[in-house]
């Protein structure tokens, strides 16, 4: 895959994501990955983005996938399901990260059972989207447009006269 249309951005999926459509649609909603994958895809390409999408089950993936983003990828986007809430090498992984982190879940956390109330990905992660269902995808891509377009005009208006 080429990577020359623009900034990379990482989306990662945890756990059971590669069964939504399938998996509690009640609060999932019935849009598979491969369709929120694709939204998150064709936005970034509105906003000059790539997206370079990994899914995992397993913890340790997710992590090599985060250290080799480090140096190539402009922001990363996770949705981390259940490792969000105990998952702490996903935590220090992202603490190396050098760039945006948003932290995406479809539904709200917040409003479910207390368990999912912890996030270990929040203390550092740039933002948290949730609760939007499939429209965190597109906003989670928007919110990196804004502040990788942020970050760009700031260090180039920072430097010497």
């Amino acid at each position: 895959m080429s990577h020359s249309h623009g900034q990379i951005v990482l989306l990662l999926s945890g756990p059971n994501l590669n069964l939504l459509g399938q998996r509690e649609p009640a609060i999932y909603g019935t849009a598979t990955l491969e369709d929120h994958v694709a939204l998150a895809t064709a936005t970034a390409s509105e906003l000059g983005l790539e997206i370079v999408h990994r899914q995992s089950n397993h913890e340790g993936d997710l992590v090599d996938a985060i250290h080799a983003a480090r140096g190539r990828a402009a922001a990363i986007i996770l949705n981390a399901g259940a490792f969000t809430h105990y998952a702490w090498s996903l935590h220090d992984a992202l603490a190396t990260f050098d760039g945006p982190v948003i932290e995406l879940h479809i539904s709200n956390p917040n409003a479910r059972d207390g368990w999912r109330q912890l996030s270990v990905v929040s203390p550092v992660a740039t933002g948290v989207i949730s609760g939007f269902g499939g429209l965190g995808y597109r906003l989670a891509v928007e919110a990196v447009a804004q502040l990788l377009s942020e970050s760009s005009s700031s260090s180039s208006s920072s430097g010497a006269p």
